[in-house]
């Protein structure tokens, strides 16, 4: 792998993960000293961010974690949605039984987490259920483009999550979805799953939602 490509895939995570939050500043210097680089394939990988929508220019030279507006990460949010509706349905019909006992299995494992409002452990085990649904399509495009969304998006949704403390909501989501995927009733899983990730399921959870977003990770316009 190109350096410039794991610079890459070294700052989308950091991204991902709320390490560098929208806003920040990225630090050229301190990427040189880490990867023992010179500029040249770090600029590389910043060129590589900005086409992908990750990281923007500032006006005087240097870059930052990019800002979204709340118009683009509600359209986002909403084609994250349909992706993990399209994969739902695909896994339902493709996944084995092996597989369908580990995603169960994992089910469970998060019922006491979810209970005890532990917020990070509920997040791990959260993407572990979508990761085990998503490799169930069969379908790597299908997957790499859901992530990409999540990532993308990760930091915003995780701030609004926890202040809205839906962690048992979420796990009575999963449920629904998990009795979908037991009876093999791709049609249920679809519209559970469509729900479950909606921003909001009605117009006050929307409006607290949107309350609840902290403004200086958003763009202005």
């Amino acid at each position: 792998m190109k350096v410039s490509d794991q610079i890459r895939l070294y700052l989308e995570e950091a991204i991902s993960k709320g390490d560098l939050l929208p806003g920040d500043s990225i630090d050229e210097s301190a990427l040189t000293e880490q990867f023992g680089v010179s500029k040249t394939p770090i600029r590389e990988a910043l060129i590589q961010l900005q086409a992908q929508g990750w990281v923007s220019n500032m006006p005087r030279g240097g870059s930052t974690v990019a800002k979204m507006n709340l118009q683009q990460l509600l359209s986002l949010w909403e084609l994250l949605a349909e992706l993990e509706a399209v994969g739902v349905r695909l896994a339902c019909e493709r996944m084995s039984e092996e597989d369908m006992q580990k995603l169960f299995a994992l089910h469970e494992e998060s019922r006491p987490v979810a209970a005890a409002e532990d917020l990070q452990g509920w997040q791990k085990l959260n993407l572990a259920f979508h990761e085990l649904i998503y490799l169930g399509t069969r379908n790597p495009f299908l997957r790499q483009e859901v992530l990409r969304i999540r990532f993308r998006t990760g930091v915003y949704r995780r701030h609004a999550f926890g202040a809205l403390g839906r962690l048992q909501a979420s796990f009575e989501q999963h449920e629904l979805i998990v009795q979908a995927l037991r009876l093999r009733d791709a049609d249920a899983a679809v519209l559970s799953m469509r729900d479950h990730m909606r921003p909001g399921r009605d117009a006050k959870s929307l409006n607290d939602f949107i309350l609840n977003l902290p403004t200086d990770l958003l763009a202005l316009q």
